[in-house]
């Protein structure tokens, strides 16, 4: 049996999949539809620095460049880094570059057959079934389409780029009626540095939005026209933002997000009694540690001031993946009046701008950016031709994708979903779900009957509801237990979970991808 790897994207975790199928003996095929590797990071504005210190943003076994000296290293270090990875492990002669993976469908097995296995593909192991993948990719220079086929697929298109959520309107009070222009965050991103910014010199904006897009946006505005044309930034729900140097009262990130002290006190997916015993009986210090956090950021910015405060504890929103970083000097930008920030519930268009709940006058402007996200699940779910798959993956409208490790879909066989679920530092969980990855192409292990594995997501839902804030639980998001979830990856390869030497080393220091290195 042939046993063809295709991967599909080659951002962050799609250069991560193919070093770790390549190093299993594979010749992966990688499709980009980029002119050039690292996906979103190709399209990112001036302002975008990463959100992690680098130190727990990089691969375990290719370090940041000693010339790059910033905490939050700039877009254009991230994909200088990430290129320099690709050309240091020889992976560009596996890439096939502006080529579009139209759909995928999987053919040589019955579906009545699949639907009564009991053992993911028939057997549990990655090739264990007799079908195969067509892919139908366009190349977009030559403009052709061409089937491609393949044993194992990886998906690695991730969430926040290619299909956007944009609000609708009733007739008369949508984007029709205005006057000026209105574009989402994604066509912003999308222009050059140069481009971007003679679009926006000069003019009044007005952005829709709450999260990292509608920040750095706003701030890149407030540097072009200063308070002579302030930017107003929207938000309907405020989220914490993290100034970029914040260590709380002397506290790292790393103990309060990447440590096993920080994690006992959360009720983990299938924690046994004791622990689940200890999570309860420490609730009350998750509380006050969140709480300290949080008087460390009204001390630092003017949240109270200005109304930015939000509902949900910090690390709620860090448990959901919904903290960020600011840009350097954000609230003095908002102080000199440069950037105005509002709250709204709800908004629509006018001939002047925008008509904000509970105000008389509308916000007037000359363009609109609406940061609103993506719609991720659509777009992974759109990516199958066969209607039963594309119900299998989208769920249900009150879950996040159902995923099986946050990879493994226990009813759609060979193929691995990387870059779906989040963690707060994407880079550290991706290679850890492809170094997996590696070992489970390799046969070194098989998963559980499909029963078990369909149990498992439902005890990882419920920690994700619990621990969620702002009721989004329907993104997916290991971000209060990333060590936890790392220690079911290394039982499934084998390998001792505790990376660490010494009780309080392992339960006090932060852990990061030089732990794992040699898996």
């Amino acid at each position: 049996m042939e046993k063809r790897v295709a991967i599909i994207g080659a951002g962050i975790s799609g250069l991560l999949a193919c070093k770790y199928a390549a190093s299993r003996g594979y010749k992966p095929v990688v499709f980009e539809a980029q002119e050039q590797v690292g996906g979103l990071w190709n399209h990112t504005i001036e302002s975008t620095r990463l959100q992690n210190v680098k130190e727990f943003f990089q691969f375990s076994d290719f370090p940041w460049p000693s010339s790059v000296q910033d905490a939050l290293p700039t877009n254009a270090q991230l994909l200088e880094y990430l290129q320099s990875y690709a050309r240091h492990f020889e992976l560009l002669p596996y890439i096939n570059f502006n080529s579009k993976v139209v759909s995928v469908s999987y053919v040589g097995e019955r579906e009545e057959e699949m639907q009564s296995w009991e053992l993911w593909g028939g057997s549990g192991k990655a090739f264990g079934s007799k079908g195969k993948w067509n892919l139908k990719v366009l190349h977009t220079k030559e403009e052709s389409v061409k089937e491609y086929v393949a044993e194992f697929v990886v998906v690695c298109i991730g969430r926040f780029s290619g299909l956007p959520e944009i609000p609708s309107f009733p007739p008369g009070y949508g984007p029709e009626v205005f006057s000026g222009k209105v574009l989402h965050s994604m066509d912003y991103s999308a222009m050059d540095n140069a481009r971007a910014a003679e679009f926006i010199k000069g003019k009044r904006i007005a952005i829709i939005g709450s999260g990292k897009s509608a920040v750095d946006i706003a701030f890149e505005c407030a540097k072009a026209n200063r308070n002579d044309i302030p930017c107003t930034m929207i938000q309907r729900t405020i989220h914490w933002m993290l100034p970029h140097d914040a260590q709380p009262w002397g506290l790292s990130f790393g103990f309060l997000c990447f440590s096993r002290f920080a994690e006992l006190l959360v009720h983990k997916p299938g924690e046994g009694f004791l622990s689940s015993i200890l999570a309860t009986s420490l609730s009350p210090l998750r509380w006050g540690m969140s709480k300290l956090i949080e008087s460390y950021l009204r001390w630092r910015l003017p949240l109270k001031k200005y109304n930015m405060i939000p509902k949900e504890s910090v690390l709620q929103e860090a448990s959901s993946c919904q903290i960020l970083f600011l840009p350097p000097n954000f609230y003095d930008k908002v102080e000199d009046g440069s950037i105005v920030l509002k709250k709204s519930q709800c908004f629509s268009f006018c001939k002047e701008g925008l008509i904000l709940d509970g105000e008389d006058d509308p916000v007037k402007a000359d363009i609109v950016i609406v940061a609103t996200g993506y719609k991720g699940d659509e777009k992974l779910k759109n990516i199958f031709s066969s209607p039963t798959f594309q119900n299998c993956i989208a769920g249900s409208p009150t879950s996040a994708i159902p995923l099986y490790r946050q990879m493994i879909h226990p009813r759609i066989p060979q193929l691995a979903v990387i870059s779906y679920s989040e963690s707060l530092s994407n880079l550290y969980t991706f290679e850890m779900r492809c170094k997996w990855l590696g070992y489970f192409l390799d046969e070194a292990f098989k998963l559980p009957s499909i029963k078990e594995m369909e149990e498992d997501i439902k005890m990882w839902e419920k920690y994700m509801k619990k621990y969620s804030g702002n009721g989004k639980f329907r993104r997916a998001c290991i971000g209060g237990v990333p060590i936890w979830y790392n220690d079911q990856l290394c039982n499934d390869i084998g390998y001792n979970p505790r990376r660490k030497k010494g009780f309080f080393t392992d339960l006090f220091e932060p852990y990061g991808l030089a732990d794992y290195k040699g898996l």
